[in-house]
């Protein structure tokens, strides 16, 4: 009878902490952010996730190695079931060439104590194994809580979508998808027909100093600028990001060309290229000077070493 009460005790201690951490994860959600914050840009629009620096270590530093390494630019949603996940981080197409894998390096010892509710981020695992995670990682769409929490010793949470993102990942769920293959079982799609792996949902994933929702950022600390992009009134719509470079007097970005994805559509107040005068134009630009934030307007960016991919700062309204 006493070991049926201590157990009893144990289930309701470990409910309350999941209850009061899903709390602190509401909270957190529109107020300030003590972890690690990444900014993942997909083909249906962009959203951040704060990572669980603190209650899942283990984890984010795997999640961060395959961030900074850029292993997760240019890959696509590999896994949509509705209602459920939204998985990615596996694999990557490029055109005129075999499906391309993401290196799968060290698996790591499982660190679940975050229920699976709707709007977390957690990783992917095999069967079986606890701790067989490695690159592939999803969104719960639903309050997965009652399986995900229950199999293989619980699947490790380590972070959770911010602000309105899960408007974006609802979108994502809300596509068609295809299974051309063992490997890609469900990916959605965002063109009207399926023509090829160029029509997967991709994405990129960058770690950025503060959350915003705003569609072109710049931070000067890390010299990252995010941004979608009109090429030659809607000839393509792409997603990319540049990073500044020193150049003495001049502000100089490198185009970070693995970071392109095609956009599915196009937005009010998405900037634009043309080819015939080589200049990258957005109409407002959030920056965030050390932690101040302003908003420039009308910046004009010039292609100035096509060969290099720079583009340098030629204008910009106040």
């Amino acid at each position: 009878m006493a070991l049926g009460i201590k157990r009893s005790q144990r289930k309701s201690a470990n409910l309350m902490a999941k209850v009061i951490f899903s709390v602190l994860l509401a909270c957190l959600s529109v107020g300030s952010y003590a972890g690690t914050i990444v900014r993942v840009s997909t083909s249906v629009g962009d959203y951040s996730i704060e990572l669980l620096d603190d209650v899942a270590p283990i984890t984010v530093q795997n999640f961060l190695g395959y961030v900074n390494r850029n292993e997760y630019n240019g890959t696509f949603l590999h896994r949509v079931v509705d209602d459920f996940v939204v998985q990615g981080g596996a694999y990557r197409f490029r055109p005129f060439q075999d499906l391309a894998v993401v290196p799968s390096y060290s698996n790591i010892q499982n660190e679940f104590s975050v229920s699976n509710i709707r709007g977390t981020v957690a990783m992917a695992k095999l069967p079986g194994d606890p701790n067989s995670a490695s690159n592939q990682w999803f969104v719960n769409i639903s309050d997965n809580s009652g399986n995900l929490d229950n199999t293989d010793e619980g699947f490790t949470v380590f972070g959770q979508v911010l602000g309105e993102g899960m408007t974006i990942i609802d979108a994502i769920d809300a596509l068609p998808t295809v299974s051309p293959g063992t490997l890609v079982p469900s990916a959605p799609y965002f063109t009207e027909l399926y023509e090829s792996p160029s029509n997967f949902v991709q994405m990129t994933v960058e770690v950025t100093e503060r959350f915003s929702s705003a569609p072109h950022v710049f931070e000067s600390n890390s010299g990252l600028l995010i941004t979608s992009v009109d090429v030659d009134n809607g000839t393509e719509l792409i997603s990319m990001n540049f990073n500044q470079i020193p150049a003495g007097e001049e502000v100089v970005f490198r185009a970070n060309l693995e970071s392109v994805i095609p956009r599915k559509e196009d937005f009010a107040g998405m900037a634009s290229y043309s080819t015939s005068d080589q200049r990258l134009r957005i109409p407002d630009l959030e920056v965030n000077l050390n932690g101040s934030v302003s908003v420039v307007s009308n910046v004009v960016l010039v292609l100035s070493d096509q060969q290099a991919s720079l583009f340098t700062l030629e204008s910009y309204d106040q």
